[in-house]
């Protein structure tokens, strides 16, 4: 049976293995303007990620505190599992005319974009347990990237703007919607990075932070 803690990746596949070198925990300290983001959504047949199932994943780049158009990442998985009540959501059918890869192929496209990159997401922790719940899947251990909630850094500007309440969930369309940010293209993954990075980008705006680690703290 496969270990999830083992920590020898000898075993594992060759696309894992030149993932999982590309993290160094002796790193020096990075500034924000030389980090690389990418900023990812998911959507899915629905919210248990035991049984539910990843149908696309879209992502976008940040660099140099840069939204990167040109490198962006969009794929669709081949689905069994069909939920009518979330395709009134996403608008992803089971036949739609989409090009589909196994849920295996999508693992090696993704890690091979993402690599060492910092991943931003609004209410990241869905998305990431999605992914991590594929890599499961398929004999993977976790993610290795470290993660950053668009949410929480929301919620941070707000308290520095003395609009202050610790326990407020803030949905992408109310950031969306103190941005001025466009909401075309809403409920598509692709459309969600898009709308997430560029509140990714205001926010960092706001909160002024020049190192890496600042992001991090509570």
């Amino acid at each position: 049976m496969f270990d999830w803690f083992k920590k020898d990746e000898s075993h594992l596949p060759d696309f894992w293995q030149k993932y999982s070198a590309g993290f160094n925990s002796n790193q020096k300290e990075q500034l924000i303007a030389e980090t690389t983001f990418v900023i990812l959504d998911t959507e899915t047949t629905g919210f248990d990620q035991e049984k539910d199932r990843i149908l696309s994943i879209g992502c976008v780049k940040i660099k140099n505190n840069k939204l990167l158009v040109a490198d962006s990442f969009e794929i669709y998985l081949k689905q069994e599992k069909f939920n009518p009540d979330t395709v009134e959501i996403h608008g992803l059918i089971k036949h739609e005319r989409f090009e589909t890869i196994s849920e295996e192929k999508a693992i090696q496209l993704f890690l091979k974009y993402i690599k060492d990159s910092v991943l931003v997401a609004h209410h990241a922790g869905f998305d990431i347990n999605m992914i991590n719940a594929a890599l499961k899947r398929n004999y993977l251990p976790k993610l290795k990237n470290r993660v950053l909630d668009t949410g929480i850094l929301y919620r941070k500007t707000r308290i520095i703007s003395n609009f202050i309440d610790q326990h407020k969930t803030y949905s992408l369309d109310e950031v969306a919607l103190a941005y001025n940010i466009d909401l075309k293209d809403r409920h598509t993954a692709i459309g969600d990075a898009f709308i997430t990075a560029i509140a990714f980008l205001k926010i960092l705006g706001r909160l002024k932070r020049k190192k890496l680690k600042e992001l991090f703290k509570k």
